[in-house]
Formats: C-alpha cells, sequence, structure tokens
C-alpha cells in the first residue's frame, strides 16, 4: 500500500492514514477531525484510495428519468422551493395517463429507470400512489421504478392506516424495485425541528430503509448538507447510516446532497464552496465503510467538481435524469440532465472508465 504523507501531516492525521490503510473503522472523532482539517490533499487520496480499492478506476452511470406526480404538499420545510399548496399557481397532480404522455415526450431505447418522488398530497388516497406505478409498469415493464423517498412511506402509512411494510409490499405489486435516498435531510430531530423538516423523523427514516432492506429491497440514502448543521451532526449522521448497513447491508450507494439556496440569483456567498463539497464526499467514503458507492450529484455541484470528485472518493455520477426539478425550483444552477455522451466524457475527462449500469449496479456496459 502507498504511503500518503504530506509536509504537514500532523499526528492526529498520522493516526487516520494508518486505520484507513489497515482498514480499521473511523471514528465520530476521526471524523470530525476530518472535517476541521485544511489538508484537502491527504483527504482526497485517503479517500481516493479507499475507493479505488472498492471499485477500481469505473464510474458509474444510468440513463433515467425524473418523474414527479404532484407538487402539492402538507410539509413546509425551511429548504424546500419544489412543493405548492392545492390550488396554488403552479401545482399539479397528474393522473398516471397524464404522466404516460409526458415519458412518451421525452424517453429513448436506453432508458433503464424512473427516478420518482413528489409531494405528500392529502387530496389524493394512497390508492393514487399505488396506482400511479401500476400505470408506469404496464406502459413500461422493462424500466426499472424507484420511487418514493422514506417519508414519502412513512406518509403512506398514515393516509392508508397500513404498517410500512404493508405499505412497501403493495407497492411492490404495483412495480415497485427499489426507494429513492430523498427524505433523510440531516438525521437529527434537533435539526428536524429548527428547519421545520414536517415529515419522517430520524427513527422513521431508518424504519422504513429497514424494512425494505428485510423485504429484500436494495435502496439509495442521502444526506442534505450546508445549512444550520455542524459537523458532528454530520459525522452522526453518517454513522447512523453505517450501523443500519451493518444491521441489514441494503444500501447500494450514500449520496451528499449540497444544500442549494431558494434563490437562483443568490451569490456565492449563500451556496457550499467547492472545498466543502469535496470535503464532504471524501469524509463519506472514509466514514461509510460498508457501502460500496459514494455519488457525485451534478445536479447539485456542476459537472467539473463531479470530476474532480472522482478522485476524492466518488464513483458514481448519477445518470442522465431528463428535467431535473427540485433541486433547480431551489436555485441549482445546473444542467436539468445529461446526455449519456456527455457522462462518459465528463468521466473519462478525470481519467475514470465509465460504466453504464442499471439500478442495482449491474454492470450493462464498460466505455473503456
Amino acid at each position: 500500500m502507498s504511503t500518503i504523507t504530506t509536509a504537514n501531516t500532523d499526528l492526529q492525521m498520522a493516526a487516520i492514514i494508518a486505520k484507513v490503510q489497515s482498514g480499521e473503522r473511523l471514528t465520530i472523532e476521526d471524523g470530525i477531525y476530518l472535517y476541521q482539517t485544511d489538508d484537502l490533499l491527504t483527504l482526497g487520496q485517503l479517500a481516493n484510495q479507499v475507493n479505488l480499492r472498492k471499485n477500481g478506476k469505473k464510474v458509474y452511470f444510468i440513463e433515467n428519468m425524473s418523474l414527479y406526480f404532484t407538487n402539492v404538499c402538507e410539509s413546509y420545510c425551511a429548504f424546500c422551493n419544489f412543493r405548492k399548496d392545492q390550488g396554488e399557481e403552479g401545482s399539479y397532480t397528474l393522473s398516471g395517463e397524464e404522466m404516460v404522455e409526458h415519458v412518451n415526450k421525452h424517453i429513448h431505447p436506453g432508458i433503464r429507470e424512473f427516478h420518482i418522488v413528489g409531494g405528500h398530497n392529502t387530496h389524493v388516497p394512497f390508492q393514487y400512489y399505488v396506482d400511479s406505478l401500476q400505470t408506469l409498469t404496464d406502459h413500461y415493464p422493462d424500466v426499472t421504478l424507484k420511487a418514493y423517498t422514506a417519508a414519502e412511506i412513512e406518509f403512506f402509512t398514515r393516509i392508508s392506516g397500513l404498517s410500512t411494510t404493508e405499505v412497501l409490499k403493495k407497492l411492490q405489486q404495483a412495480g415497485l424495485k427499489s426507494l429513492t435516498g430523498g427524505g433523510a435531510e440531516i438525521l437529527s430531530d434537533q435539526y428536524r425541528q429548527k428547519m421545520k423538516v414536517d415529515k419522517a423523523n430520524v427513527e422513521q427514516y431508518l424504519d422504513v430503509h429497514r424494512a425494505a432492506h428485510q423485504l429484500g429491497m436494495k435502496t439509495h440514502t442521502t444526506m442534505l448538507y450546508g445549512s444550520i448543521e455542524s459537523h458532528e451532526d454530520r459525522i452522526r449522521h453518517m454513522v447512523q447510516i453505517r450501523e443500519l448497513q451493518d444491521e441489514t447491508n441494503g444500501f447500494m450507494v450514500f449520496i451528499p446532497l449540497s444544500m442549494q439556496p431558494k434563490n437562483k440569483n443568490a451569490g456565492i456567498m449563500r451556496r457550499n464552496s467547492a472545498y466543502e463539497d469535496l470535503k464532504t464526499i471524501a469524509i463519506s467514503r472514509l466514514m461509510i465503510d460498508n457501502i460500496d458507492h459514494i455519488k457525485a450529484y451534478f445536479i447539485n455541484i456542476g459537472a467539473q467538481l463531479t470530476q474532480m470528485a472522482l478522485s476524492f472518493g466518488a464513483s458514481d455520477v448519477h445518470g442522465t435524469i431528463i428535467n431535473e426539478r427540485i433541486s433547480h425550483a431551489a436555485g441549482a444552477l445546473t444542467p436539468e440532465g445529461l446526455t449519456r455522451k456527455e457522462l462518459i466524457w465528463l468521466i473519462k475527462g478525470a481519467g475514470r472508465i465509465p460504466v453504464e449500469r442499471d439500478t442495482f449496479y449491474n454492470e450493462i456496459q464498460v466505455y473503456e
């Protein structure tokens, strides 16, 4: 194993380097220190080393479409600019057939996954959400449905009176294959109270993914960072995900999501710095040692920083997406999607090997 040192390596960083190189798990205190250090190059080298150990130079992407059946939502989360009240200008609730019309305008034969999230709309019954998936399954049986956040699943239990497992089983019967990672925000009840995260609490978020894993479902998980949370809050979030992964081995990827300002015209002081974004991706790779992939989400951090992230521990750049709405409603300045050719170019430009995958990281094609 190569030795990683810089001129300013101190004793605590040297101890962390030794742990990483021997495969020893990092502690909460280690993670907090990594946020405090200004030795970004050593941090990046360590994360890169761990990623190469897990994935070699392969970087994964998928041809997918983001779909949003409704933006009507009962919650008023402080960071969200996607939600609308029923009847408010710009609010919508699409039927399954209306969504099929939308998909038919944009889909092409390479699409392998629908990424489906939306508002917590109390004006429609749970069966609406089941029927939405069933309609897509009927029209596009070869496209994998990755749908709903853990917060949406918890919402479904409240409007249906069913248990989490019963809700998941009904959705599986309609074609659900995986859960999206959203709704985690920061896994701290204090944070959620301050940020008015009026949806699934920490325990409920984790319990939904636990139940999904127990049903044999592989899922995704996220962390929305860059608002009021402390570095310790972020590390404790990562540790809670790591502990559930120890228990279930059901997560495929961890996705650090850089908080976006509500106003697209907001200046750079209202956005996370590139320095903070790279640090968070690298620390995620080092702390969450039992999930194979860390995603660099170009929608939030941009294509060029995504390239840099591939040397800081990331092994996934998400997918083509096509018309992303949630981050862009919150002020993202990035493209609403990229083509397969652009993703391949982006990955090769970082000196890595692009791999087109399916939802479950089965390799479809390697572009060497």
